[in-house]
């Protein structure tokens, strides 16, 4: 049987899928130049498929033009599997205001306008399979890789493949769950290579026959599945501007400045950064992810934290050096989370902040009266206050418009609709299945 080779045109939207059309193959260098249809109401589709109140209603045409730096072609044996992630511009070819690229370039944009940097991140993501008898007694075993050996080499494979940078891979703390680390890319292709990981990931477990899902939390007596962005500067030279010898922590005074405002915006940005209902079920005390907007050093336990180096001689601390962001899931679409973190740090920047000392206590026994007197701020405990955090913070919400937040809370609304009726245990399933 004969088969015409496709190439898929994808954008990770709101709901953090990658959805788009699939044209063939030869016919790429012209889609390059004119793209592919695509309809403004297709932002209010959610994780689950229905469609939530929208301005656009069936009116309005745009155009989704592939980005030929983020081609990535995945063979499988007789199967190959090509995308390229792309940005939805208007049929003049102006960004389109609700494009997640183009939201995230625009923060980029800020940042080198206000500091001069440039940003560097990578994203480390946790997942767990789905479907297979659970594997216990075996976090971070030898065991627990050996039995997906072929599923985690393949994954690696990949990832050089498509031009990235595979840094490790391992059996996690949780039932069937593994973590896999790629090394940092600058600006927008950071987040680009975070879609494109999670789709070989999911790519590689279907064709060995198994599941992968990314989704925030299986079962809220276990563990979940969170996304840690590493993040640090450098100049227009490439020289990096994130670490002084001299400064807290080893932060320079940009970063500090970033830091701050990271931790004074977190309770407005996590509705972007942990943005589904089951989200808000992993971000809590002792799950080793984050539940108050603090700074830690070596703290896992911190929403922000600045990570420990291995090098020793000045040069290579600094070029090493790097914040990590830990309120994050892989619900929220790559390029919309670091927006979010880059407007706030940006902000913190114009601000003039400076970070606060880092904690080395148990937040959550600390009194209500204590941890305001200190500056903490518990982060929203549902996705609804999330929601109303960032809709009520007129600095943040302003970094992306009155029609993006009117969009967004709609869309979320939408979501939160779907599962409104289920008890958590049946939330998690819904979550699990689409993610």
């Amino acid at each position: 049987m004969n088969q015409t080779p496709l190439m898929f045109a994808a954008t990770c939207d709101i709901a953090g899928k990658v959805r788009g059309k699939a044209f063939p193959a030869e016919d790429t260098q012209r889609r390059l130049r004119r793209g592919v249809g695509w309809t403004p109401t297709n932002v209010q589709i959610t994780c689950f498929d229905t469609i939530s109140e929208s301005p656009f209603g069936a009116l309005g045409d745009l155009l989704l033009i592939p980005d030929e730096t983020t081609g990535v072609e995945a063979s499988f044996g007789d199967t190959v599997e090509r995308f390229m992630l792309g940005d939805i511009v208007t049929l003049e070819g102006e960004p389109w205001s609700l494009c997640t690229r183009a939201v995230l370039k625009s923060a980029l944009a800020r940042l080198e306008r206000l500091a001069g940097v440039q940003l560097i991140a990578a994203f480390e993501h946790e997942f767990q399979l789905r479907g297979e008898p659970m594997l216990l007694n075996q976090a971070y075993g030898r065991e627990g890789f050996e039995l997906e050996r072929t599923l985690c080499e393949t994954l690696i494979s990949l990832i050089e493949g498509a031009g990235l940078k595979p840094d490790s891979i391992m059996k996690e703390y949780g039932g069937n769950q593994y973590e896999v680390v790629i090394g940092p890319e600058k600006g927008v292709r950071s987040a680009d290579a975070a879609v494109i990981l999670r789709e070989l990931t999911r790519s590689a477990a279907r064709h060995l026959g198994k599941a992968a899902t990314f989704t925030p939390i299986r079962d809220v007596a276990s563990v979940g599945n969170g996304v840690h962005i590493h993040m640090s500067f450098v100049d227009a030279n490439g020289d990096p501007k994130t670490y002084d010898a001299d400064g807290p922590c080893g932060m320079s005074k940009l970063t500090s400045a970033f830091s701050a405002g990271v931790l004074k915006y977190l309770d407005s940005i996590i509705a972007l950064t942990a943005p589904s209902v089951i989200s808000y079920e992993r971000l809590t005390p002792h799950r080793w992810s984050a539940a108050y907007n603090n700074l830690g050093y070596r703290d896992r336990e911190a929403s922000l934290r600045v990570c420990p180096v291995t090098a020793k001689d000045p040069e290579s601390i600094a070029r090493q050096f790097n914040i990590e962001y830990r309120a994050a899931d892989a619900a929220a679409c790559p390029h919309l989370a670091l927006a979010a973190i880059v407007h706030a740090g940006a902000q913190g920047i114009e601000e003039g902040l400076e970070a606060p000392a880092p904690t080395e206590e148990d937040l959550s026994v600390l009194p209500p009266e204590e941890l305001k007197k200190r500056g903490f701020v518990r982060l929203p405990t549902t996705l609804e206050e999330a929601l109303e955090r960032f809709a009520g913070n007129k600095v943040a919400s302003g970094w992306f418009g009155e029609k993006f937040t009117q969009v967004y809370l709609a869309h979320k609304k939408g979501e939160i609709a779907q599962v409104a009726d289920l008890d958590v245990a049946a939330r998690c399933a819904a979550y699990e299945a689409t993610y």
